[in-house]
């Protein structure tokens, strides 16, 4: 049984524009913890009490004990379906765009271009005096503890968007402009908790994109959403592509 109508797969095959909206569910397929949800705690300690930057001023060795932590979940994850099913997507069409709230590196490491990772990455951090940006692995500051910058030598930070935070204008300016120019906004694994994401997803409904959201319950993005599927994206995008694009294989 198909699960999309033939008018949305027109719709779909015919789109000069399509947004892919992520959140931490398509990342919990692969193993990696919600922070939110059950078994979100680390040390008793929850996310919205180590993601600040008065938790980092007060206590910066125990901030990038917890990052440190988090991103060696992150390196041994794997991308799974979903991820690619959207790579693959994006190799075929340079139209498909892709606008996500997680910070594990997954997507880029599954083959996706024009990312955008609104709250960051984990593998990045930023230094708190001269701004300057690097890779922890490849610039090899992956040891567990404090991280300082190479060229002035200052205190680094994770280059996350912590609670309490601005998003990159710059960053933020172009998802609005992706989802107000989309004819299709995928919304994949979001609690549509966060407001950003939430009124990003709106927008390009609101601009006339249709909605197909795949999340396990339904959030408050679910009523303005054309289609709803209940269940795992790694599940249920292999499915689409095969409809959207039958007998062609996930690359």
């Amino acid at each position: 049984m198909d699960l999309l109508p033939k008018d949305s797969l027109e719709i779909i095959r015919n789109a000069d524009r399509i947004v892919f909206l992520t959140g931490a569910g398509i990342s919990n397929e692969s193993g990696i913890p919600t922070f939110r949800g059950e078994g979100g705690l680390w040390k008793n300690f929850r996310a919205e009490d180590l993601a600040t930057t008065s938790a980092f001023q007060k206590d910066p060795n125990l901030v990038w004990e917890w990052y440190d932590w988090r991103r060696g979940i992150c390196q041994n994850a794997k991308p799974n379906a979903g991820h690619l099913t959207i790579a693959s997507w994006q190799k075929k069409s340079k139209s498909v765009s892709l606008i996500t709230q997680n910070v594990d590196g997954l997507h880029p490491r599954a083959g996706s271009h024009s990312l955008i990772e609104l709250h960051g990455n984990i593998f990045k951090a930023r230094c708190t005096k001269c701004s300057e940006k690097f890779h922890i692995i490849d610039d090899g500051l992956d040891k567990p503890g404090l991280k300082y910058c190479k060229l002035c030598e200052s205190l680094l930070r994770p280059d996350i968007v912590w609670f309490g935070e601005e998003y990159n204008q710059t960053l933020l300016t172009k998802s609005w402009e992706y989802c107000k120019q989309s004819q299709v906004v995928f919304v994949i694994g979001t609690s549509a908790n966060v407001s950003v994401p939430a009124n990003l997803a709106q927008t390009a409904v609101r601009n006339g994109a249709i909605g197909i959201e795949i999340n396990p319950e339904e959030t408050n993005l679910t009523a303005s959403m054309k289609h709803h599927f209940d269940g795992k994206s790694g599940e249920i995008l292999p499915k689409i592509w095969n409809e959207v694009f039958p007998n062609e294989p996930i690359k």
